[in-house]
């Protein structure tokens, strides 16, 4: 009987400071956003859509290249 005296106020305080860190958790911006970072790697392209869809024009075969 006596360790409840002691474990119920342990109890009471961890209750509160674990709200505590929820709370400034949710206020600092913790839980904006869970999903984005994942699928912005997977949609991360090297290259702009409309230079990869535009054919790539070569030099006229008249003109002189330097390699």
């Amino acid at each position: 009987m006596e360790s409840l005296y002691l474990l119920i106020p342990l109890s009471v305080v961890l209750v509160f400071l674990i709200g505590v860190a929820f709370w400034w958790s949710v206020k600092s911006g913790q839980f904006d956003d869970m999903e984005g970072p994942a699928y912005r790697i997977l949609m991360d392209d090297d290259r702009p859509r409309d230079e990869a869809a535009a054919p790539r024009q070569e030099a006229p075969s008249g003109t002189a290249r330097d390699d």
